[in-house]
């Protein structure tokens, strides 16, 4: 079993072209990432946190 935040976070489609054709993008230095295959472009999902936004 994988311990906290260690799950991969799975997008539903692409953020840049909307398209639902995902597959996990694997590189030697990252593997938490998305290769969308109609725009052919790599993007990773990160969670920032749960609460309120703080005012600047």
């Amino acid at each position: 079993m994988s311990g906290p935040g260690t799950e991969r976070a799975v997008p539903f489609y692409c953020p840049y072209c909307g398209d639902e054709d995902l597959e996990p993008y694997v590189t030697e230095e990252e593997s938490h990432g998305w290769y969308c295959r109609s725009c052919a472009r790599a993007f990773r999902v990160r969670f920032l946190g749960l609460g309120v936004q703080r005012p600047l």
